[in-house]
């Protein structure tokens, strides 16, 4: 199986997770429907569904066996991830995800329409919250219904709450971080939030997921893990790189991560060898959505004058290049499945979006 093979399940995916919300929905209070709609807008307005493509990819690459099994428990990860957007958008204060507002922000808009009483900010902050908890039924369903052995099911199950705990512990380094002078962090703290937030939850838990619901022992997922660790790492730096708006007219991202103040390896790089006046430049922009186009820009120069995009791009190369060693040397793994994972492990690392 390739990845074009793979990607062939993608309306199975989004079939699922649409009878999920239909089934769902009409066993809600009426009054409430009109909120529910908002979460469920947010996760049907795209999404490329790569992490439920991953659960697939983890249990063909165990069993060898047509993946449609575990298609639930695929679209129930889009329900994780949906959960994720809306609690790291209210953390980031983002307006806009997905090409359209972010659930707060609609929340909001939908009570000042409304005339409520109140802030319209706070309810609309207050309704995604609820909305982002009110996900992980969805997946919890989903384990429920795959139809897997009990044993294979129940492990699968367990590392979906271990995935789901080290993802929180990653968001909870993110916050503080935030926090904290770009001098008092290093590159070790910068990448330990990216395993633990992006790599656990990106890559490593979907497949190790699939894997378990093919039936893999849990002892043989050590190179699946170590694996998808470098390569959700990379991932995520990647996902620097277009957040501060590298790469921006093939993407079409802007520099929000400047602006919204995040910690990343490009921003602590580059405040370690900038001079006194380019690090006031950085703190003049860093977390200050009022900053210019032209502060901004000037920021990205000394991002590229420091070598730090390079430095960005270098480790990048290095954890690929681990990951892929990793890969071909891999005896827990089908042969016949290592030619898709490469392809994604490229997918993954050499993105444009």
């Amino acid at each position: 199986m390739d990845f074009g093979e793979l990607s062939a399940y993608r309306p199975s995916i989004e079939a699922a997770v649409r009878a999920h919300y239909r089934t769902a929905h009409p066993r809600a209070p009426p009054s409430v429907r009109r909120y529910l709609r908002l979460g469920q807008d947010l996760s049907l307005r795209g999404g490329k569904r790569f992490r439920a493509l991953l659960v697939l990819a983890g249990f063909h690459a165990v069993s060898g066996r047509d993946p449609s099994p575990a298609i639930e428990v695929a679209a129930g990860l889009e329900h994780f991830q949906t959960w994720m957007l809306i609690h790291d958008d209210i953390i980031d204060h983002s307006q806009e995800r997905r090409g359209g507002p972010t659930v707060h922000r609609a929340a909001s808009a939908l009570h000042a329409q409304e005339g409520g009483t109140g802030d319209s900010a706070d309810f609309g902050e207050g309704i995604a919250i609820t909305l982002g908890d009110g996900e992980e039924p969805y997946v919890i369903d989903a384990f429920l219904r795959v139809p897997v052995p009990l044993r294979a099911r129940i492990a699968a199950l367990r590392e979906y709450a271990e995935m789901t705990r080290q993802t929180a512990y990653g968001q909870l380094l993110d916050i503080r971080n935030g926090t904290v002078d770009p001098s008092r962090l290093s590159a070790r703290d910068v990448l330990r939030v990216h395993e633990l937030k992006s790599a656990v939850y990106t890559v490593v838990g979907p497949l190790k997921i699939g894997a378990l619901l093919a039936g893999a022992s849990p002892g043989r997922l050590g190179d699946i893990d170590r694996i998808g660790r470098d390569l959700g790492i990379a991932f995520q730096l990647r996902d620097d790189l277009l957040g501060a708006g590298f790469d921006a007219e093939a993407t079409r991202k802007s520099s929000n991560d400047l602006t919204e103040g995040k910690r990343t390896l490009l921003i602590v790089h580059a405040w370690k060898h900038a001079d006194p006046v380019d690090r006031q430049r950085i703190s003049s922009v860093l977390g200050n959505p009022r900053a210019s186009d032209a502060e901004v820009e000037a920021v990205r120069s000394i991002i590229r004058s420091t070598g730090s995009l390079r430095h960005s791009e270098r480790e990048i190369a290095r954890l690929t290049r681990r990951a892929l060693a990793r890969l071909e040397a891999c005896r827990t793994l089908r042969a016949s499945a290592k030619p898709m994972l490469r392809e994604i492990a490229t997918r993954l690392v050499e993105r444009r979006a």
